[in-house]
């Protein structure tokens, strides 16, 4: 079998860019993710925004690419946003990069996203590498009804705080971690959210690729996953469906009767513990009777 081409040889044609923000994608990992339009855009544009100059540099010089380039991070944010939108007033075609995947996802070109709402200027996405939907992609869990978590707190105690608000939802969980902080982020999933089965994966597209599945306390004691490098990802899939007893039900109607009234009481018990209101409201009538 003869090797594939390196470009299909024909292509929709280009577009012209108009002039407005642009959200764009950029590789995770491997240079050939991306996409054609994106091209388009950082060649188009009179302006870049990057999170890192000098990476967005290196990317646009493997494309031959020149570009205008501002930073745009956690410190610069709120001039970069001053400055896309003084552009875009003008008319100009401003691009917004982070330093891999998709802008605005833990990323600090929201500041700039949200100044070009509030004036009413055109804001396009580019979609295009994420590695969120990426290490959901090859997780082996549940994608239909996700909550991206983002990166949580770095000391312990305010991390299962965290985790423990999470712990009652019945979908599938997403979260951005570090090498060095991964094990103890597992170990405070694994006692906080239970007996789940989860999935860690590294270093997507790129040589050295990786996921890693099993419950969340095997994860936890895999030595795999002792501080491995690169950028993470943890999916979590969702927990089982705790059915209340007849005895929580009763202790929980029981405290609700000494402020409400039995059908207020039945159904504050009803959406707390998700049991259905009528039985609740018999069994409440009954114990108010005593």
């Amino acid at each position: 079998m003869s090797d594939a081409p390196l470009f299909p040889p024909t292509a929709p044609p280009a577009r012209p860019v108009s002039p407005g923000l642009y959200l764009v994608a950029t590789p995770i990992g491997n240079l050939r993710d991306m996409t054609l339009r994106a091209l388009d855009v950082l060649a188009a544009a009179d302006l870049v925004l990057a999170e890192d100059t000098r990476v967005t540099a290196k990317l646009l010089t493997a494309y031959g690419l020149k570009a205008k380039l501002e930073r745009c991070d956690d410190h610069a944010s709120a001039r970069a946003a001053e400055i896309a939108v003084e552009r875009l007033k003008a008319g100009e075609v401003v691009a917004l990069v982070s330093d891999a995947g998709t802008p605005l996802v833990s990323d600090p070109g929201y500041v700039v996203a949200r100044a070009a709402v509030a004036e009413g200027l055109p804001v396009h996405p580019v979609p295009g590498p994420s590695s969120l939907l990426a290490a959901l992609c090859i997780a082996g869990l549940p994608a239909d009804r996700i909550l991206f978590a983002g990166f949580l707190p770095p000391k312990s105690g305010a991390r299962r705080t965290a985790l423990e608000e999470l712990r009652t939802g019945r979908q599938t969980l997403v979260f951005f971690e570090s090498g060095p902080r991964l094990r103890d982020s597992l170990t405070d999933m694994a006692q906080v959210l239970g007996p789940r089965p989860a999935a860690v994966a590294r270093e997507l597209t790129k040589l050295y690729e990786e996921c890693v599945r099993g419950d969340l306390a095997e994860l936890a004691a895999d030595p795999r996953l002792d501080a491995p490098k690169g950028e993470i990802v943890v999916v979590v899939g969702p927990g089982e469906v705790e059915v209340a007893s007849a005895a929580d039900a009763d202790a929980a109607l029981a405290e609700a009767l000494t402020r409400l009234p039995p059908g207020e009481a039945a159904a504050e018990v009803s959406k707390a513990l998700n049991l259905p209101r009528k039985p609740l409201y018999k069994r409440a009538l009954e114990l108010k009777a005593r």
